[in-house]
């Protein structure tokens, strides 16, 4: 351990070598490497947590710039977990990373966890909070929670030491249409910042046990009014009794959809005619669109269903992948059989290339 390098934290009367130690032998998985992701890795790899696992299957656009400040102008396209890898061992050359450019699913949830003292949640879905939850609890481990919404943030520690599990907080999962879209809400940039350094912070009393961690607290960030509140909640009896991984997680059927990277989706505009469905309102279709693409927002897709072509394949398109899934989805469930076909990261990955035509 470089003792020169932490000496402003080793000399802190309530912090000092033990806790630095413990630092070093630790082992923090951080799931999501975006707005939330980047500060929360950032700090950790600085302050020196001797082994950092590293998970996003998602690649760097251009709209990640204004939160996710690791990330510069030459990366749009590139890996996630590739570029903060490269750039978290520049910042410190002693800290084991390990990468994985792959989401989180049912099926590795236990395997990859189980490796880590500590999760980090820093993803922007419910889908994955509720498993990394779930998994967490399997395991015995504690969780880090953190969420955004517009000039808003939340932070809490979950099954830490026996306290409280996420669905004690939250015990359902909210359905498609109740969840908050980041592409129509938006996020103020600065925002992420803070709430993935309070993540971070909690991770470091979790390993050090130096100060109180958030379990059983929920602590609310009003960014505008720059007003912090506390909210208690207890364990509910039966939340802790989770014996497999269940079915339940709405991408489970999100990662059954066919999907294609917008690369592909060029070489398909470049080559030929095809169907697609562009599923954001209409205030961002006039923004910019791709020139064949047909405009039904998500909320008129079920009643204006005839405009869409059953008899050949059909592309969905939306600002970053997540509501042209949830088409696909809602199509699914009025028993559409025809090839639907996600493109993933939505006209994000596309801004440029539309510029071009």
């Amino acid at each position: 351990m470089n003792s020169e390098r932490y000496i402003r934290q080793t000399m802190l009367k309530d912090f000092g070598f033990k806790a630095q130690e413990k630092l070093a032998s630790s082992k923090v998985l951080v799931v999501g490497l975006g707005g939330l992701g980047i500060p929360v890795a950032t700090y950790l790899n600085a302050m020196g947590v001797g082994t950092l696992g590293l998970m996003d299957g998602d690649s760097v656009s251009g709209s990640n710039l204004q939160r996710q400040v690791l990330y510069d102008e030459t990366d749009i396209g590139k890996s996630k977990v590739q570029i903060a890898t490269q750039k978290l061992r520049a910042q410190n050359s002693g800290t084991r990373l390990q990468p994985m450019a792959t989401f989180l699913t049912r099926d590795n949830a236990l395997d990859i966890l189980s490796d880590y003292d500590v999760i980090v949640d820093a993803t922007d879905n419910f889908p994955t909070r509720y498993l990394v939850n779930d998994a967490c609890i399997m395991l015995e481990k504690p969780f880090v929670y953190g969420a955004l919404h517009g000039f808003e943030g939340q932070v809490s520690v979950f099954n830490h030491q026996g306290g409280p599990t996420y669905r004690c907080l939250f015990p359902h999962m909210p359905g498609p249409d109740e969840v908050p879209d980041c592409d129509r809400n938006g996020v103020l940039g600065v925002i992420p910042g803070i709430v993935g350094n309070l993540q971070a912070l909690e991770t470091v009393k979790v390993i050090t046990g130096v100060g109180e961690p958030l379990s059983g607290k929920l602590l609310l960030f009003d960014g505008l009014s720059q007003n912090f509140q506390k909210i208690k909640f207890s364990s509910v009896p039966g939340n802790h009794q989770i014996e497999e991984l269940k079915i339940d997680y709405g991408f489970e059927c999100a990662l059954e959809i066919a999907s294609i990277t917008t690369s592909q989706l060029e070489g398909l505009v470049n080559n030929g005619d095809l169907q697609l469905i562009d599923v954001r309102t209409p205030r961002e279709f006039e923004g910019y669109h791709l020139e064949m693409a047909h405009n039904i927002p998500l909320s008129e897709l079920i009643d204006r269903r005839s405009e869409i072509d059953f008899k050949r394949r059909a592309y969905f398109i939306c600002q970053s992948g997540v509501r042209s899934r949830k088409a696909i989805e809602k199509l699914r469930e009025i028993d559409i059989r025809t090839e639907l076909i996600n493109v993933m990261g939505g006209m994000n990955n596309l801004k440029s290339y539309v510029a071009r035509y």
